[in-house]
């Protein structure tokens, strides 16, 4: 009986160029991981989520459509194009319905998107807190919550923020613990206990 000859793994991690990567590299290197998302022409690749992430997020999503206008599309896990080295993907989009161009879209603009939407991760927590709250702002996207886990009960914290157009940075609106309840970008009342969180 012989063994096999060890070799060593065939795929092979992409250089990046001088510059860095763009927005249409993100569209075209063969064989990125799936949700890899591209921050100061670095490509970023997400590591696998926690339930609670995971299920908060579903929550969300469900109340969102439930209100929803006519007018505007809830999306998952879309790349965001803020500019040529930018293209994050929050884990929620409220973009303009007539953004939503067919069934093979794989990103929207900045400039259609009226609500990004963070859940904060182990693994991603200055880039949700910091880094990508920025660049919504400075792209102009008008609304942003940051989804947390809290307290010894690991309950659902969202952060609503809006932007305020003469310095481009977000503020703070509310902070959510039990209700989710606000006007923009259009009437939103999503019940986050853990009680909604268990029952999915």
């Amino acid at each position: 009986m012989t063994a096999e000859p060890i070799t060593a793994h065939s795929s092979r991690w992409p250089v990046p160029p001088q510059d860095g990567y763009t927005v249409d590299d993100l569209f075209t290197l063969p064989d990125l991981p799936p949700h890899t998302e591209l921050l100061d022409g670095s490509l970023v690749f997400v590591s696998p989520q926690r339930d609670f992430h995971g299920t908060v997020i579903d929550l969300l999503v469900s109340g969102l459509r439930h209100t929803a206008p006519r007018d505007v599309k809830i999306r998952r896990e879309m790349t965001v194009v803020l500019d040529r080295r930018n293209g994050p993907e929050p884990d929620i989009s409220v973009v303009r319905a007539e953004a939503v161009t067919g069934r093979e879209l794989t990103r929207f603009q900045a400039a259609d998107v009226l609500l990004a939407v963070e859940g904060v991760s182990p693994d991603s927590e200055a880039r949700d807190r910091d880094a990508k709250p920025q660049k919504y702002a400075a792209a102009g996207i008008p609304n942003f919550w940051l989804v947390e886990m809290a307290g010894t009960d690991q309950h659902p914290v969202v952060r609503v923020y809006e932007l305020d157009p003469l310095s481009k940075a977000y503020a703070l609106t509310g902070i959510h613990h039990d209700r989710l309840k606000t006007g923009v970008p259009f009437p939103i009342d999503i019940d986050i206990t853990l009680d909604a969180l268990d029952r999915l």
